[in-house]
């Protein structure tokens, strides 16, 4: 069973009408069975599709919640002045993966992780695209490397859009890795410009797409900022250096 919360406006339908949506490769793959989620009804091509889904219960729903109030509340104290930077230990925070689960960072500790922030119809080469492909180098040398606890955060900054299905389907067309790689996301914008905030990620809306910053971070084991470069152009080859000292 699925129950589904929908935008009805401009909507007809019937009382107790079935109604067969078509959904996006990506979202064929996450289990939203006996979940509510948000989701967008479009009807196009003679079918009803349903789009941006979103759960919005679940486990470790409510937790995610009270997580990220405390996040806002820490977040409203601080400025862009001030961004975490080395030696800093990150906040906690929760959002959505790739598979349609909440899950907080803190659930990493214990193992080290490569943070970086893209959205994927970022159309520059040497910005989204470029730093995906970095991370997807990385995944595989830390697997030559054996280093099996080393993971890879990708934070979006386009949530209305990024939905899980989407960063799925985005993860699948990289040949990366889900076992150790996270793509996440949120319903409310707001706890991801909340984290931008944090990190020091600016953004702007512009000619339909999204002017930023970049900065990849490498987070030790104990959640502490341990490397950070900003900038599209870093090598692959200096945040394997920085890595291997957590290993050695």
């Amino acid at each position: 069973m699925l129950l589904v919360k929908l935008s009805t406006a401009g909507l007809e339908f019937q009382d107790n009408e079935t109604i067969r949506f078509k959904v996006g490769i990506g979202d064929r793959e996450i289990d939203y069975k006996n979940r509510l989620i948000r989701a967008k009804a479009v009807y196009y091509a003679n079918k009803w599709h349903l789009e941006s889904i979103y759960p919005v219960d679940g486990v470790q729903a409510e937790i995610a919640q009270a997580v990220n109030d405390q996040l806002h509340e820490d977040t409203s104290t601080k400025t862009r002045r001030r961004p975490l930077r080395d030696g800093d230990y990150i906040p906690n925070f929760a959002l959505l993966d790739q598979n349609g689960r909440f899950s907080q960072i803190r659930q990493l500790r214990g193992k080290p992780f490569v943070l970086n922030f893209i959205f994927t119809r970022c159309m520059v080469p040497e910005m989204c695209p470029a730093a995906t492909t970095k991370m997807s180098q990385l995944q595989v040398l830390a697997a030559r490397n054996g280093w099996k606890d080393l993971n890879f955060v990708s934070i979006t900054m386009d949530p209305t859009f990024d939905s899980p299905g989407i960063l799925n389907q985005y993860m699948q067309a990289n040949g990366l890795e889900s076992n150790n790689f996270h793509f996440l996301t949120h319903f409310d914008s707001s706890v991801v410009e909340d984290i931008l905030l944090q990190f020091g990620i600016l953004t702007r809306d512009e000619n339909n797409t999204i002017t930023h910053t970049m900065t990849t971070f490498l987070i030790d084991s104990n959640g502490k900022i341990v490397y950070a470069i900003d900038g599209p152009r870093w090598s692959v080859n200096s945040m394997m250096k920085a890595a291997e000292r957590l290993f050695n």
